[in-house]
């Protein structure tokens, strides 16, 4: 059954018609878009609710969704994108919820400290997406991003403890690519994250830990 599942997933990406993945071969698109999310299975072990930040064209969070049976919010800022994925949980009958909406305003509201994992594939370089993601993490929970490589991890350390976590450490992930972990400790603090844009523009990394 969930092998059939993440077949339509693919079946609904591959058709889409929007940018969701420039991928059509069906075996290379099982690798890049259901292979390579699940390998953070093991790091997600007792997450009752994840949120996707960025999701996109839905991974890593579909096939998430149907192989931890838990729900799973897909946060996307981009209307098109987000009413795909809509369609996509409705097809597949998928619990969770799309939130169209950018991530620093879903984590000034409803979201803010109340997930139990986030996860994030492609959203932005690990010191930005740490300050996109982690404010919607609830204390005890973990934050998930997917990494191109081995990264430095003291200036990552320093971003997350500004934002009340701590970096577990890289776990590794597909060939060629890595899980960073970074676990929530306490209650982000109210001045994050800042208004919208500011996360890239300046990031928290080149910032003194007083930002």
């Amino acid at each position: 059954m969930k092998r059939e599942l993440h077949d339509r997933y693919l079946s609904l990406l591959l058709g889409a018609p929007l940018s969701a993945t420039a991928i059509r071969d069906p075996a290379d698109a099982w690798e890049r878009h259901v292979g390579d999310a699940l390998t953070a299975m093991p790091l997600l072990a007792g997450a009752g609710t994840i949120v996707d930040v960025g999701s996109g064209g839905g991974s890593p969070g579909v096939p998430l969704a149907v192989e931890l049976g838990v729900p799973v919010t897909l946060l996307e800022a981009t209307g098109t994108k987000a009413r795909f994925l809509e369609s996509v949980l409705r097809e597949l009958d998928l619990p969770g919820s799309v939130v169209h909406q950018r991530s620093e305003e879903f984590a000034r509201a409803e979201g803010r400290d109340a997930f139990d994992a986030a996860v994030s594939r492609a959203l932005a370089p690990p010191v930005v997406a740490i300050e996109l993601c982690l404010p919607l993490v609830r204390p005890g929970g973990r934050l998930i991003l997917w990494i191109g490589g081995l990264a430095e991890l003291d200036p990552l350390q320093a971003v997350a403890d500004m934002l009340g976590g701590a970096v577990d450490g890289v776990h590794p992930g597909s060939p060629g690519r890595n899980l960073l972990r970074v676990d929530k400790l306490r209650p982000t603090p109210e001045r994050f994250p800042r208004r919208p844009g500011m996360a890239r523009k300046r990031p928290l990394a080149s910032l003194p830990s007083t930002a």
